[in-house]
């Protein structure tokens, strides 16, 4: 770990004199933090196993995540008001690609060569990052924030379930009450054939069946794939697929202000994209799933304070539910394992 350490020390020296340059200094500062952040998460997993010890790793990773994809998503909400859908992910996309493509060749990671296995996983998670991407912001772009995130938490179960499937993992019937109960939650939240419906409820929905494929496609990711590597492949097929869509829709001018908030939205995204790889692939599915939850605490806070959207009633017991089963869930695996 000493080389990437040294090197950040060199980055940090160098963005201290640039100050006067403003965009340099911006650039520089993403480099900077992004270099140490992966460089602290490398060393605090890569030396883990996928016992106790790596179950806590991910859980951490997972918590920190969640607090990073509101830090995306408020900042990406605040661009909504002024940007298209297509052209704020291409952008910020852009920003992201560019500072991740730079670090992946610092680190000596971005050409690598890949299986014929770890090839078809990764396009399995690109497609799933992409639909996760466009569907979740086609709600977020035209819904609250806290109830675009309620409906995101039936993850966790759609995980478990997608975990017994396809990776083998052992669920009892118990779990599968579980599962069923939370989709009545779901169900709440979505209020279908009542007047508090949003026809926007149902690109949430697919949005979580999309993380679903693209968390499960990441288990299965050979460990000798760098996680970098991933996130840059990633975030270059969504914003190429954007670029693809861009003439669907209105292109707005672009302010100053709206590119400090994408550079902000860039940052976060890339921790997002670092945290969660590295978290499914140290920990256990059924321990580090339910740390998700933790978004929906941060989700009401800024829907609440910033957007001034307070969640209704449908949203609170619905995700309650939804915790609750997933919770209950994640307790009998526990229990079921002896830990």
């Amino acid at each position: 770990m000493s080389g990437p350490s040294k090197k950040a020390d060199q980055t940090n020296s160098k963005t201290s004199a640039d100050e006067n340059e403003p965009g340099k200094a911006v650039g520089n500062n993403i480099v900077a933090e992004t270099i140490a952040l992966d460089a602290a998460i490398t060393e605090a997993t890569d030396e883990g196993d996928r016992g106790a010890k790596g179950n806590l790793r991910g859980a951490l990773l997972m918590s920190l995540g969640m607090a990073a994809f509101i830090g995306n998503v408020t900042l990406m909400k605040l661009v909504s008001f002024d940007l298209t859908l297509f052209q704020a992910i291409f952008l910020r996309g852009c920003c992201a690609a560019l500072v991740l493509g730079g670090f992946a060749w610092y680190r000596k990671e971005l050409f690598v060569s890949l299986s014929g296995q770890d090839a078809k996983v990764l396009i399995i998670r690109v497609i799933g990052e992409i639909g996760a991407s466009l569907c979740y912001f086609m709600a977020l772009f035209n819904m609250p924030v806290a109830n675009v995130t309620a409906i995101l938490q039936a993850l966790p179960l759609v995980i478990t379930l997608g975990a017994a499937v396809f990776l083998g993992e052992t669920v009892g019937w118990r779990r599968y009450g579980g599962i069923a109960l939370g989709f009545v939650g779901v169900l709440i939240i979505v209020q279908p054939g009542t007047d508090g419906f949003s026809v926007y409820s149902l690109w949430a929905l697919a949005s979580m069946l999309s993380v679903a494929i693209r968390d499960l496609a990441t288990r299965k990711i050979s460990s000798g794939l760098p996680s970098l590597f991933v996130a840059f492949v990633t975030m270059v097929s969504v914003t190429l697929v954007c670029a693809l869509l861009l003439p669907t829709m209105e292109w707005k001018e672009v302010t100053g202000d709206t590119i400090g908030l994408l550079m902000g939205a860039a940052f976060f995204i890339m921790l997002v994209h670092i945290t969660l790889i590295r978290a499914m692939r140290v920990g256990e599915v059924a321990f580090v799933a339910p740390f998700r939850y933790t978004v929906m605490v941060w989700a009401l806070l800024v829907g609440y304070f910033v957007f001034n959207e307070p969640p209704d009633t449908a949203t609170v017991v619905g995700c309650s539910l939804l915790i609750i089963t997933g919770l209950y869930s994640f307790w009998r695996e526990r229990r079921a394992k002896g830990l």
